[in-house]
């Protein structure tokens, strides 16, 4: 089983599940703790590989990585620690976890908050996924997650999240890097079935104005979307919203859960 930390308020409060993205750990929600704690019980995860579930690897997850196997790893802590219903929180690749739960389980996601969500790899991620698989097996894989960090978030402002990104990074083995990094040979297919099926669970995106490499999409996928899902561009932010702007985000995110009761 994956790692993951729990705040408990008490027994009958809803439950809000982070789920963090590649490279990181449940450590970057901890700009979200205090506010959410106030009123939910929090789960935090570590995703196979990252943050405490490092030490695992050796032990488990000997099997292909899928989005529905990591997915799975998931629904595990949620069935073990009997939470029947969450709201889920995601950034980055952590929003395709979530949007794959909610495939597999609907009945179990309460509400989506997808941030810096990737619905569409664009002309310049692909050219990263290209450069990516021709260096990967060359280059250590912390010179290749540095410059992604650098292309995803170039900003002056997006400092903070790139080098706690970078940071975390550190925490991962070369072996578990290319498994995760594998899993873009199925990421455009995946992406396209969400582009074109809207589920029918309150979904937020919550986006940064200097997100370039995915806003776009997310824009158009919401006008389409429009029963289920809305959008929150925070102004002078980029793809890590939580980190960049956790005020905003905070309340953004608990304004919209709280109207979910």
């Amino acid at each position: 089983m994956i790692h993951y930390t729990i705040y408990e308020k008490e027994k009958n409060a809803p439950w809000v599940t982070f789920v963090h993205g590649a490279g990181g750990s449940s450590s970057i929600w901890y700009k979200q703790i205090r506010d959410f704690q106030k009123n939910y019980n929090i789960l935090l995860l570590d995703l196979r590989g990252h943050g405490n579930s490092n030490q695992q690897i050796k032990q488990a997850f000997k099997q292909k990585y899928s989005f529905s196997a990591l997915a799975n790893d998931i629904l595990e802590v949620l069935d073990h620690l009997k939470i029947i219903k969450s709201h889920f929180v995601g950034i980055s690749l952590g929003t395709i976890l979530i949007r794959q739960l909610a495939e597999m389980n609907p009945e179990r996601v309460q509400s989506m908050i997808l941030g810096g969500a990737i619905l569409k790899m664009n002309f310049r991620s692909q050219i990263l996924m290209k450069l990516g698989n021709i260096f990967k097996y060359i280059l250590p894989y912390l010179v290749l997650y540095k410059f992604f960090a650098f292309v995803i978030m170039p900003n002056k402002n997006h400092k903070q999240s790139r080098l706690l990104f970078i940071n975390e990074a550190k925490k991962l083995y070369q072996k578990e890097f290319l498994k995760w990094f594998k899993l873009t040979a199925e990421i455009n297919p995946i992406l396209k079935w969400f582009r074109q099926e809207e589920l029918n669970i309150p979904t937020l995106y919550i986006m940064g104005e200097e997100d370039y490499m995915f806003l776009p999409s997310v824009r158009k996928v919401v006008e389409k979307h429009f029963k289920s899902s809305q959008l929150f561009v925070i102004e002078h932010c980029g793809h890590v919203v939580n980190i960049e702007q956790p005020t905003t985000f905070n309340t953004k995110v608990l304004s919209f859960i709280n109207n979910q009761k």
